[in-house]
């Protein structure tokens, strides 16, 4: 899909690397600037967040690595780093320079907080991002501590996604007027408009400020149940007919005090009756019990048992090539499965990247 689109990204952590990969999944040339040296902290000599992508190894400080960066990103559609605000200027690469060489240039700025505003400076992580933006306030259970699948929320959904929707939006616009733009996408900025979704239920009243209280946080019929094996199974039977449906799988079909779905007031004498009935049987009971049914009802799965799972398996979704498991890349085109590339050694591809910009 993005045939012929170039990517420079600066090698960086978390959102901004599964930015390029997804561009790279979708097709675009992407080429990461990594540092010379060995892969610190986390982050693997061949990284998974890499795949896709050519290797060129510079040391940013260097006069003659830096101009090799400059070439690259002047031949370049977009770029994408993941520094704090001026980090980039006072290497030399800022938007404005950039775009001197290449007026066309997407500058993509991916950070946790933004380029602008008080705490532009101040480090944070995924969970700081979303917990100032709202995003994570109905993230739990009334008794719990709030807590989200790591790195999904924020890093992912509120960051490396609306980067790379940016991204897209500012290519469409050069391409049609000649002109670049700097996308600032902010984890806060990102992971407080995935909220809308769920403000737009207050707007009929089903969003209450107190966590466990509105439609889809609080209700009996969506949660998760754990079982007689210790798994759990996933409910949320949200239209009529599906918790209508629920209510019949369980034999709670004729129980009267089952039949107020959306009283809050009988909600908790309602999730004790689900709790005792879940727990009373094994996970695989209730996925083989549920198999074919329409109560929306499904086993939580960690990713190493999803890629099991029948559908998952007849879809691809989860691989392991070279024995690293993985995702396959989305969304499809054309129903067609993309073939998963591999990631390439830190520097793997200087010489031909080189070549290609005059340099020896």
């Amino acid at each position: 899909m993005l045939d012929g689109i170039k990517i420079v990204e600066i090698e960086g952590l978390g959102p901004a690397p599964f930015a390029g990969m997804m561009l790279a999944d979708l097709g675009a040339d992407v080429t990461v600037i990594h540092r010379k040296g060995k892969a610190v902290g986390i982050m693997a000599a061949a990284s998974l967040l890499d795949r896709g992508k050519r290797s060129i190894d510079l040391d940013l400080k260097d006069a003659g690595d830096l101009e090799i960066a400059r070439k690259l990103i002047a031949r370049a559609d977009g770029v994408i780093e993941g520094f704090r605000p001026g980090v980039m200027e006072r290497l030399g690469l800022g938007p404005e320079k950039c775009r001197l060489d290449n007026p066309k240039l997407v500058y993509g700025r991916m950070t946790g907080w933004g380029q602008t505003g008080p705490r532009a400076q101040q480090a944070g992580h995924d969970l700081n991002y979303i917990a100032t933006s709202g995003a994570l306030h109905y993230a739990s259970l009334p008794s719990d501590a709030p807590v989200t699948p790591a790195t999904l929320v924020g890093d992912i959904g509120g960051g490396a996604l609306y980067l790379v929707a940016g991204m897209l939006a500012g290519i469409i616009k050069a391409a049609r007027t000649g002109q670049g733009t700097v996308v600032d996408a902010a984890i806060v900025d990102g992971s407080a408009h995935m909220m809308n979704l769920l403000m737009a239920l207050g707007q009929g009243g089903g969003l209450s400020e107190g966590r466990g209280q509105s439609l889809l946080d609080g209700p009996h019929w969506s949660r998760t149940y754990r079982c007689a094996c210790g798994g759990f199974v996933s409910v949320q039977a949200l239209e009529p007919q599906f918790y209508a449906a629920l209510l019949a799988a369980l034999d709670l079909g004729a129980d009267a005090s089952m039949h107020s779905q959306h009283d809050a007031r009988a909600w908790p004498a309602q999730i004790a009756i689900f709790t005792g009935i879940f727990a009373a049987e094994t996970r695989a009971h209730w996925a083989a019990h549920f198999a074919d049914s329409e109560a929306c009802v499904a086993a939580v799965l960690s990713p190493q048992e999803a890629a099991c799972e029948p559908h998952i398996a007849a879809r691809g979704i989860w691989a392991a090539p070279g024995g690293t498991l993985q995702a396959a890349p989305a969304p499809r085109f054309d129903a067609e499965l993309p073939a998963i590339a591999k990631a390439p050694e830190r520097g793997a591809d200087r010489a031909a990247i080189l070549a290609e910009i005059g340099v020896h």
